[in-house]
């Protein structure tokens, strides 16, 4: 009876997560995704602490949750310059530190269609930024990226099959009601084109944005992910609460 009082008391005070982290195979091609849950699972983006610093990595994250909170997945969550400060829109709890860009521009964030991503109340969407500049939906937290991998069913325009250029990706997927969210990362160098497809044709999702390559990074420790790496700018993040 008291070891039974125990294990309940322990399943009790374990923090709730519903996210769920996983590798899988598509194509022949290794990712691990973490699948979450917009109405019940708290989804967060994280650049500076509440003194101004740059977190820059997860354990600077972890260490600033307050009591009973456990950052239980986070990956680097849009482009940012070499300061750290996010090369387009960001909104968080501090407020909005870089305004909506809707103009091309070089390199992958300048390559539209880009998007947004987008986290408010009881739900979580990747929305085209011009569809985001003439809606401009009320957002908890949103940061900006590009290129868009998949807008309403197709992949961006500019991918191409035989692509030569690879890196280990990550980014984000939502479905049509918003309601779900899933991240991904490559495990091995992908193309756009594949990456795009992970979302697609793997995952069903209409809507997907690309975060980043190169310096692309996973905290996930259900899978025993806690990769090292250089300072980040944004970084979205999922907390639980005992």
């Amino acid at each position: 009876m008291r070891a039974a009082l125990a294990l309940l008391l322990a399943l009790v005070a374990a923090p709730v997560a519903a996210v769920e982290c996983r590798n899988i195979r598509f194509d022949d091609t290794p990712y691990t995704i973490c699948e979450a849950a917009a109405r019940s699972d708290d989804i967060r983006l994280f650049l500076k602490d509440d003194t101004g610093k740059v977190f820059g990595q997860f354990s600077a994250i972890r260490n600033s949750l307050g009591d009973g909170e456990t950052l239980v997945m986070a990956m680097n969550g849009g482009m940012y310059h070499a300061d750290r400060s996010p090369v387009g829109l960001y909104r968080d709890q501090h407020g909005e530190a870089q305004r909506l860009v809707t103009t091309d521009g070089p390199g992958n964030f300048g390559l539209l269609p880009n998007g947004v991503f987008c986290i408010r109340a009881n739900r979580a969407d990747v929305i085209e930024t011009r569809v985001f500049d003439r809606r401009n939906p009320s957002c908890t937290f949103a940061t900006q990226s590009g290129p868009m991998l998949v807008i309403d069913g197709k992949l961006h325009p500019r991918f191409l099959p035989d692509s030569t250029s690879r890196y280990i990706r990550n980014g984000v997927g939502t479905s049509a009601d918003g309601q779900s969210v899933v991240f991904a990362i490559s495990r091995q160098p992908v193309t756009f084109h594949q990456f795009g497809r992970l979302f697609r044709d793997g995952l069903k999702l209409p809507s997907a944005l690309y975060f980043d390559g190169k310096v692309s990074r996973l905290y996930a420790p259900s899978v025993n992910r806690d990769d090292p790496g250089f300072r980040l700018g944004p970084i979205v993040g999922i907390v639980s609460t005992n």
